[in-house]
């Protein structure tokens, strides 16, 4: 296996990780919404649902074919997760899955740059 391969497997494993996280957040969230504000939370459930299953085929399609898109596309996990982290935003209080998943998806864009990105070949 080339070590261009390897790198993209890693990176669209860290990628489905993300999406998948967010996926089963969202479904809990939806069919389990708990107390408080129980519409709202659905609503969210449904949202993050969407966007998990967005990202994880985003990730098991065009990302592993090496689609430069898809790349640019995945961007919005770090993005995401980061907002939520700095405005200190739901889920969970202790912030450590976000720290992780930001931590996931940058090496899942950061991993196969150069697949995404070769470098040019000289001609001659």
């Amino acid at each position: 296996m080339r070590h261009e391969s390897v790198r993209l497997k890693a990176a669209w494993i860290c990628l489905l990780i993300v999406g998948v996280g967010i996926l089963a957040f969202g479904v809990v969230a939806a069919v389990f919404p708990g107390s408080g504000n129980a519409q709202l939370m659905r609503a969210d459930g449904v949202a993050a649902t969407g966007m998990g299953l967005f990202g994880v085929l985003i990730t098991l399609v065009p990302f592993r074919r090496g689609e430069r898109w898809a790349w640019y596309a995945q961007w919005f996990y770090p993005v995401f997760w980061i907002a939520h982290l700095v405005g200190g935003l739901p889920p969970g209080k202790d912030h450590v899955h976000q720290v992780v998943f930001i931590v996931l998806s940058l090496a899942g864009l950061l991993l196969p740059a150069r697949v995404f990105f070769p470098r040019a070949t000289p001609t001659g």
